[in-house]
């Protein structure tokens, strides 16, 4: 196994360099930014995204209420008084938080500061390997990682369900998961939430070479690692 990790490693790169083909006109620091920890997350929850526009009202202080305040592609926003401030990558409450804690440090005596996302832009995921109909498919609001193979119009009938791996930029690394997208169908495990630019692969037998390699250098239901 050791020896076909680093040729394994050079294949991922390559392939999801392909993948995330989508996300070349945006800011590549933004992409290690808004994609998402492995910190855990109150189920539902939205994490901002670059081009996202937002509501954002400081109760009784009219001058800093804002409406549809638009995430940059390096995920920041610029407000008043405070200047930039990072959203890509939070929740709303996240950044209610911080936008309060920066406006009572000089200017207000505790803020109530409320963050909505008034319109989520649209985030793409590719899936690919043992599923119907392989491709880079729309993201529109909380996706699970079994909602996403169905995208796919469902996993082949060669499909390995016991080794669905997730590719993902975290903290400005490329990390990966294999999750048992069985279990996850019987309730027996939770349905892990994907993100825009996640890569998925279904394992299968007859799975194409350069995916076979990567995912054959992947533990069996790992976490979200380094390769």
């Amino acid at each position: 196994m050791a020896s076909r990790a680093p040729l394994a490693i050079a294949v991922a790169c390559a392939l999801l360099g392909a993948g995330a083909a989508h996300a070349q006109d945006r800011d590549p620091a933004q992409v290690a930014t808004t994609a998402p920890g492995v910190h855990a997350t109150p189920r539902g929850e939205y994490r901002i995204g670059a081009l996202d526009k937002l509501n954002i009202t400081v109760f009784q202080v009219k001058d800093l209420t804002l409406d549809r305040v638009q995430v940059d592609a390096s995920g920041r926003i610029l407000l008043p008084l405070i200047g930039q401030v990072m959203a890509g990558g939070r929740t709303t409450t996240e950044l209610s938080d911080e936008i309060a804690a920066k406006l009572e440090a000089s200017y207000l005596q505790h803020p109530q500061v409320s963050v909505v996302v008034s319109e989520a832009a649209s985030q793409k995921v590719t899936v690919d390997g043992a599923v119907t109909e392989a491709g880079v498919f729309e993201l529109r609001g909380r996706t699970t990682l079994l909602q996403a193979v169905a995208m796919a119009k469902g996993p082949a009938r060669n499909a390995n369900l016991k080794r669905v791996a997730v590719f993902r930029q975290v903290d400005g690394q490329r990390q990966a998961a294999v999750f048992d997208l069985s279990a996850i169908r019987k309730g027996k495990a939770e349905d892990p939430e994907i993100y825009g630019d996640d890569v998925i692969v279904v394992d299968s037998s007859g799975l194409k070479g350069a995916w076979r390699e990567v995912l054959g250098a992947l533990p069996a239901f790992s976490i979200f690692r380094p390769y």
